[in-house]
């Protein structure tokens, strides 16, 4: 839809998802008296709407300005940061911590690519390790997936991609030969500039406060708790320098309201013909999930494959005991719905969230960002894809 009617999608998007949201609503309530599915799911998605958005604010009140000469090598351990604090506060916290930084740091020398590399690290491959990095993994944590279970089974892929990644930047940055002013090449000391630091403080609540499970809506009564403690204590003015605006946060809040009612009967089917629609194995698996995050979100794609492949064994995606049963039965296949489901969110940037939101900062900062298509034919399909492809022949395949 933002693709074939842009304007009126930006316009409309809320009504359109919460209105889809009603049809599917009013159908379980009244036709199919199935309340308690309909509940289930409101239920998981105030929880996850709670941790993004209460992530999403508060490392918005923290302010970083990083300067100095910038080299390949130092890039390159800023996009290494990145990518490991996105398993704190999730892709989209990085990503709105780094991006401007990043972009000020390098301005005397800024292409495209370091926008592409920023988008293939710290926007998706990075947060691939706990539930809080990234929504798909979050989605399944509500599900019952152990909290530690996705970086137990999936580190080594990561470490590798992450490497991968970061080896082919180094060497596109080196060759970067542009002219550094003389004002930078005077810098001799890199100096990290900050503020709003207290808001650390509430991330560590907020993280604490995920494992907490009963009684019902407490830990999101924290969080939320967490959220407005930090507005109000955050200065107008870290905000305004950080460009902090809830734009993007409620675009998520109301997209995602209306993508985890309209997957009930998606999930519902999945399970009941599962043996009939044909996929199997872990490499299956990898590329279906893979190509369709690709091109659909990423957190409804791992629901469907992970239900898929849950009503296959005989097990129900809505009954966390079973999930626990099914990570034992099939850890190798639901690693690599994981792992697909994350690292594939790079190859467009519909793939995941923060992809367009770092996109839209670059463009606002004047820099000329490719088109969809040549992002992918360019960027994610000679650059991406052959790191994608390593990890199916290693360790999926």
């Amino acid at each position: 839809m933002p693709f074939l009617f842009k304007n009126w999608w930006e316009e409309n998007y809320g009504k359109f998802s919460l209105g889809l949201a009603m049809l599917v609503a009013i159908y379980y309530l009244v036709v199919l008296q199935r309340q308690n599915e309909l509940f289930t799911a409101l239920e998981d998605y105030f929880s996850f709407i709670s941790l993004l958005g209460s992530l999403y604010i508060v490392s918005g009140g923290i302010y970083l300005k990083i300067t100095g000469k910038p080299t390949p090598f130092k890039n390159s351990l800023i996009l290494l940061a990145g990518s490991i604090l996105a398993n704190f506060i999730g892709t989209t916290g990085a990503a709105v911590l780094l991006i401007k930084p990043f972009i000020k740091y390098n301005q005397s020398r800024l292409k495209p690519y370091h926008i592409i590399f920023f988008i293939f690290s710290v926007c998706n491959t990075g947060g691939a390790l706990t539930p809080i990095g990234d929504p798909p993994l979050l989605m399944g944590f509500l599900k019952g997936i152990p909290f530690f279970w996705t970086i137990g089974n999936i580190f080594h892929v990561w470490t590798f991609m992450i490497l991968y990644i970061l080896v082919i930047f180094y060497i596109i940055d080196l060759r970067n030969k542009k002219d550094i002013p003389e004002k930078d090449k005077k810098k001799k000391d890199d100096e990290v500039k900050y503020d709003g630091l207290f808001n650390i403080i509430f991330l560590v609540i907020i993280i604490g406060s995920v494992f907490i499970t009963k009684p019902l809506f407490v830990r999101e009564i924290i969080m939320l708790g967490c959220s407005l403690a930090s507005y109000k204590m955050t200065s107008k003015e870290i905000r305004r320098r950080n460009s902090f605006s809830f734009e993007p946060i409620k675009e998520v809040a109301l997209l995602f309201a209306g993508i985890f009612v309209t997957l009930m009967p998606v999930l519902n089917y999945l399970y009941a013909n599962a043996h009939s629609i044909g996929i199997s194995g872990s490499s299956g698996y990898y590329w279906s999930s893979g190509f369709l995050t690709s091109f659909l979100d990423n957190a409804p794609t791992y629901l469907n494959f992970m239900s898929l492949s849950m009503g296959q064994n005989g097990l129900n995606i809505n009954n966390p005991y079973e999930v626990k049963d099914y990570l034992v039965l099939q850890p190798v296949i639901m690693a690599a719905i994981s792992t697909a489901s994350v690292f594939f969110g790079a190859m467009t940037y519909i793939g995941n969230g923060p992809n367009f939101l770092v996109k839209s900062i670059a463009e606002q900062k004047g820099i000329k960002m490719p088109g969809f298509f040549d992002y992918i034919y360019k960027y994610s399909v000679p650059v991406l894809l052959p790191g994608l492809a390593i990890i199916w022949l290693l360790f999926f395949k």
